[in-house]
């Protein structure tokens, strides 16, 4: 296996695989299922990338390996849990390998391959027609910064890429305002026969009609490139050094203009600034927010120690493990022309962290950049993963600003298909009971109305007929309660009851219809997902949630990462918090009882009063009785019961 190419782009396809975009070949009739043995006992045990395709020659996943033959033997194998993996029996009808030198040519050719075809099973970034960049051409003697929608290799310098052209376009007037560069088109500059306003308010200086040095000009395009890479502090310090040699020889026009622009990007460095334990080195924070399958990153770029601003993505439709919506993410976003820091940090292990830190260092010095290696690190404690906690925070605000409630009926729509319901279930209702070894036994229901919380519907109960741990009678009771009212006002037929637990929760919640004689009712059985034993020594997992149905012997296992089971765990949860608190407030009313309480002549209101005064029994122990008889009602004959109660050892304070 040969080193790694010194350049960072991808070797091209063998001539003997089929990339073509487009390439539609229509099925066979007499089709054959595919033979995944055969496929895997051909696959060479070298690094490379391998295109599944599907019975009309489509390419559904494009995926890169360190060997071949053992990342095909896993998805043999079923040791691959990603959600398309399952439709691969029903869809494939091909897969295609194109071997490459190492892991980095690999990594490389595939996010080729995945910008070419769009594969419907990979992580896409459905949203890259926003990606904003800021453009400075090459070509013309007075370059102007101008906003466009994509990069290209046309010898311009591009930075970004920004969120949002009305971010893009902030920048651009931050620009104009300090550093007075033209904004014109080229046209307007070959027929401009005056200065225009922008030359009037000293925010150009008239290139096109006035004589400008183009050294001088140039300089201000340095000073622009400087200011959009978020070199700002050693832009702050040629400008306070060209300052000062303008005033040594009297040119005090020149050095008032930059005064004022030195000031100004000094005092925005000032808002900015973030304590950080390494503030000579850039980097990006990203941060990732789940419900689901929806997704949404952000990032958050500080550049020696201060935060130029934060860009937010909305994906969907994203049913992967969070590394490799990362890997994806990470890949698209810097291939597209992001400025590559000196450290990556994200909140997840991603999928070969090292050799996508080699391809980004090879990226950033095939752009021009500093030759020092990209980390790519995932840090648990410390400064560092306290700015991926705010890159967190920063996505969680993306999601609600973009994709709240985004799911609805077609998160609805897909529970009905996968779990085969004869309704929409547009309302839920979850049951779970709440004791301690049987005492205070209480109940939750929840309701859940196209998708979202309906808490005016949410009901509690206490459990009459069992004081002893037996949660299965105890479901059995609450469910004919509850189903004996059905259709009675404030208690609407259900489209779907889910009971929180497995095979004999289910029985029960089945038992409670049938003897209603209700069987127009779907239920459901939801088991938690809990963490397995280790196998010899290794990493501890987590088996998955699963969906039992009436009369099935084995679960179902939706994907881990689809909007149903965020749903379905969702309404299970808040099941679960519901009932617990019930239950807590039944118990603290019950066990909640004061040493006051047993002195005779001290009822509801004195004892009151006395704990508003003192603030405490133990402070009231402590009193003497002149002190309790400043209270309101308290006279010494109760003050010298009560101190003589309170001195009991054998009380509790």
């Amino acid at each position: 296996m040969g080193d790694a190419p010194s350049s960072p782009a991808p070797p091209p396809p063998p001539a003997h695989t089929d990339v073509e975009a487009g390439a539609v070949a229509e099925p066979s009739r007499d089709y054959q299922p595919f033979d995944f043995d055969e496929r895997v006992r051909l696959a060479p045990a070298l690094p490379g990338v391998y295109l599944m395709k599907d019975r009309r020659g489509r390419i559904v996943y494009v995926g890169k390996a360190g060997s071949l033959r053992a990342r095909l033997n896993q998805y043999r194998l079923r040791q691959d849990d990603r959600f398309f993996v399952r439709l691969l029996a029903d869809v494939l009808g091909d897969i295609e390998v194109v071997v490459t030198r190492s892991e980095k040519e690999a990594l490389l050719l595939e996010n080729e391959l995945v910008k070419q075809h769009q594969p419907r099973f990979n992580v896409l970034l459905k949203d890259d027609k926003n990606f904003i960049h800021l453009r400075i051409g090459s070509k013309h003697p007075f370059a102007r910064v101008q906003v466009v929608r994509s990069a290209k290799d046309d010898g311009a310098r591009y930075f970004g890429p920004y969120a949002s052209a009305s971010a893009a376009r902030s920048t651009l007037r931050q620009v104009n305002r300090y550093f007075q560069l033209r904004t014109c088109t080229d046209a307007v500059f070959r027929n401009r026969q005056r200065p225009c306003l922008e030359y009037q308010i000293h925010r150009c200086p008239a290139p096109c009609v006035l004589p400008v040095e183009q050294a001088t000009y140039q300089g201000h395009v340095d000073d622009v490139g400087l200011f959009l890479s978020g070199r700002r502090s050693e832009l702050v310090a040629d400008l306070r050094g060209r300052m000062v040699a303008a005033a040594d020889r009297e040119d005090f026009e020149t050095a008032a203009r930059l005064r004022d622009q030195w000031s100004a990007i000094d005092r925005s460095l000032e808002r900015q600034h973030v304590k950080l334990l390494d503030q000579h080195r850039d980097l990006d924070a990203v941060g990732l927010y789940r419900e689901g399958a929806r997704v949404s990153v952000a990032v958050l770029k500080f550049r020696g120690g201060v935060l130029l601003g934060a860009e937010g993505f909305a994906l969907k439709e994203q049913e992967f493990p969070e590394a490799e919506v990362l890997a994806g993410f990470l890949m698209r976003r810097y291939d597209a022309g992001a400025e590559i820091p000196d450290q990556v940090l994200v909140g997840h292990e991603v999928d070969a962290a090292e050799t996508l830190a080699d391809w980004l260092s090879e990226e950033r010095v095939a752009r021009g950049g500093p030759k020092r290696k990209v980390e790519v690190l995932s840090p648990q404690r410390g400064p560092k993963a306290r700015l991926i906690a705010m890159a967190v925070d920063n996505a969680r605000q993306v999601f609600s600003d973009r994709m709240r409630g985004a799911a609805g009926v077609a998160t609805l729509e897909g529970l009905q298909r996968r779990l085969g319901l004869r309704e929409l279930p547009r309302r839920m209702e979850c049951y779970d009971i709440s004791n301690i070894s049987g005492t205070d036994p209480v109940a939750s229901m929840v309701v859940f109305t196209d998708g979202e919380p309906d808490k005016s519907a949410y009901r509690s109960f206490k459990v009459r007929t069992k004081s002893t741990p037996d949660d299965f009678a105890m479901m059995y009771e609450i469910l004919c309660r509850r189903l004996e009212r059905l259709d009675q006002p404030g208690w609407e037929r259900p489209d779907l009851l889910v009971v929180d637990g497995g095979p004999p929760q289910l029985r029960m919640a089945v038992a409670a219809l049938a003897d209603l004689g209700l069987h127009d009712v779907e239920v459901i059985g939801l088991a938690k997902a809990r963490t397995l034993a280790s196998v010899d020594g290794g990493r501890q997992r987590r088996s998955p949630e699963r969906v039992w149905l009436p009369a099935m012997a084995h679960p179902i296992i939706l994907p881990q990462t689809s909007n149903e089971v965020f749903l379905l765990t969702q309404l299970r949860d808040e099941s679960h918090r519901f009932a617990i608190t019930h239950h807590r407030k039944r118990r603290r009313g019950r066990t909640l009882v004061s040493r006051l309480d047993g002195i005779a002549g001290v009822g509801a209101q004195k004892r009151n009063a006395l704990l508003r005064h003192f603030g405490s029994v133990a402070t009231i122990a402590q009193a003497t009785p002149e002190a309790m008889c400043e209270v309101a009602g308290v006279g010494p004959a109760l003050a010298a019961r009560i101190a003589a109660a309170l001195a009991d050892p054998l009380g509790e304070v």
